[in-house]
């Protein structure tokens, strides 16, 4: 396994991290720790949840999922391992979730608390914010809109609260998640001019059938010196091929319907053929290959890798052995030209 500083942190990170977000819907609490175990025996020491999880979210299940790491970390090494996790953030209707989310202070502070409880740990190496306080597009939407502006909480006082998690000992380091270029920035120019800390990192969706991050958030986070923990890079199991060959396979996609609206899209079939035609012509798997071109670009600091069996975390985690070839990476580029980015 190859390790990665992330960013401009004191973090090594393994460059595959363990997504958990299937942890008490998908997988049970013994799926989950044979998951953990088999991950961290094969070198994964970096794994990734949320508050929110698991999904498709649900009053009844929420928290589930850090519950079930806690009751397995509670028993590992706790300083060889790297745990991220995010905080809710607004307009997504979890009203179970302190009657609405927001990150402001009260509610951060109550959300790493009962993170921090559940995960049955003193800290977070690295505390996220889900998703922005402001409006932004989103999660399959992707024109900005002044007209959606709302009302949310400045940046800086998101920022400074966050600050005090880092002081009080509770967190190590901030990230983002599903941020934009000028939100990236805003948080920069915070942390500089009131001098707080850093954001070291941004987890985007990233894969073969979206790139956008290359365009204005790949150079804007080379400046700030920040590194992409890439979500989805199998696109919600697109590039596995296993919709093609059977488009009722269980998965997200079928099992939550409406779930994952980003994949519902005009080009989203022909675009997921293209690719993994490249990767079975060149006796790859297509969910290597796909785990494989994530990993390889210069940007990434680590790629979100989930499963539900454990046979398929076998499979993802032995995408860190493959490398792309110059043939396969000209042909992705010519799938890319013909679908540029068909699930943004």
């Amino acid at each position: 396994m190859e390790y990665r500083q992330l960013g401009s942190s004191d973090l090594r990170v393994s460059a595959l991290c363990l997504g958990t977000m299937t942890y008490g819907e998908q997988n049970s609490e013994q799926d989950a720790h044979e998951q953990l175990d088999y991950a961290v025996a094969h070198g994964v020491n970096f794994i990734d949840t949320a508050e929110m999880y698991p999904v498709a979210p649900r009053a009844q299940t929420q928290g589930r999922t850090e519950r079930y790491i806690g009751s397995w970390l509670k028993h590992q090494p706790r300083d060889r391992l790297i745990i991220a996790s995010k905080i809710a953030g607004p307009a997504r209707g979890f009203g179970w979730i302190r009657n609405g989310p927001r990150i402001n202070r009260e509610q951060i502070n109550a959300a790493i608390d009962s993170s921090l409880l559940r995960l049955q740990t003193d800290y977070l190496d690295l505390y996220q914010i889900h998703w922005p306080d402001r409006y932004v597009p989103m999660f399959g939407a992707s024109s900005y809109d002044a007209a959606q502006e709302h009302d949310s909480v400045p940046i800086a006082e998101q920022l400074l609260a966050l600050s005090e998690l880092v002081k009080a000992g509770k967190i190590r380091h901030i990230g983002l998640s599903n941020e934009t270029p000028w939100g990236v920035s805003e948080f920069i120019r915070c942390a500089e001019a009131l001098g707080l800390p850093r954001i070291v990192s941004i987890q985007n969706a990233y894969h073969l059938m979206n790139r956008t991050f290359e365009c204005g958030l790949a150079e804007t986070c080379h400046h700030a010196e920040i590194g992409l923990l890439a979500y989805s890079p199998l696109a919600f199991g697109h590039l596995t091929g296993k919709y093609l060959d059977n488009p009722h396979a269980q998965g997200r996609i079928t099992l939550f319907p409406g779930f994952g609206q980003r994949y519902q899209k005009i080009n989203v079939p022909a675009a997921s053929a293209a690719y993994v035609q490249i990767a079975r012509q060149a006796g790859l798997s297509p969910a290597q290959m796909a785990l494989a071109y994530a990993r390889t670009r210069w940007f990434t600091g680590s790629v979100i890798l989930g499963a539900t069996t454990l046979a398929q975390l076998k499979e993802n985690l032995n995408s860190h052995a493959v490398t792309l070839s110059a043939e396969v990476l000209e042909q992705i580029e010519a799938v890319h030209k013909q679908y540029p980015d068909p699930a943004p």
